[in-house]
């Protein structure tokens, strides 16, 4: 395992941040997962200012991990297999611009592996990839009740229609990846 001065950091937007997050909880390598937003103009949004779809900001994930143990590539392949890169501000009945699907890196390196990814999955997908790729943005740590949400309320509907299937499907695809 690296020395935490030799983890890295992945951002990534893919609909609600309680589903990546459930997900990146199972994956070993990941060493840390928080849900938060970044990407608005204002600092420090809550949620409410957040799903109200003005302020800009998308629901994300951020992830600390160990490169030694899974690299980022393998990060945003899982990524692009839990959501839908093609459909625009939307990811299944979540519907606003803070669901889009979106790619925040954080060096030169990440930027370069995330177009290569993009160009790769533009073959698997039958639509347009809409994930956006940008730059690292000022991020905020969502409300604590936000944090590991399935984890904690696994029965709740969306947690068990939705978030419930997203990890369900990362375990079967992935098996090799799950801690």
């Amino acid at each position: 395992m690296a020395s935490d001065d030799k983890m890295e950091v992945a951002v990534l937007g893919g609909g609600c941040f309680w589903c990546l997050e459930a997900v990146y909880l199972q994956v070993r390598g990941i060493m840390q997962v928080e849900s938060g937003y970044t990407d608005g103009a204002q600092p420090d949004p809550s949620y409410e200012q957040v799903c109200s779809g003005t302020s800009g900001h998308v629901e994300v994930v951020r992830l600390e991990f160990d490169p030694e143990a899974i690299s980022y590539r393998d990060i945003l392949e899982i990524f692009f297999t839990i959501h839908d890169p093609t459909t625009l501000n939307r990811q299944g009945n979540d519907v606003g611009t803070q669901y889009r699907s979106a790619i925040y890196y954080q060096s030169p390196e990440q930027q370069e592996t995330a177009r290569q990814v993009i160009k790769e999955m533009a073959i698997v997908w039958d639509a347009p990839i809409v994930t956006e790729l940008k730059a690292a943005q000022p991020y905020y740590k969502a409300e604590p009740y936000q944090q590991n949400y399935f984890e904690q309320h696994p029965l709740q509907g969306y947690c068990a229609f939705v978030v419930a299937p997203k990890v369900a499907k990362f375990k079967d695809m992935f098996r090799a990846r799950v801690k």
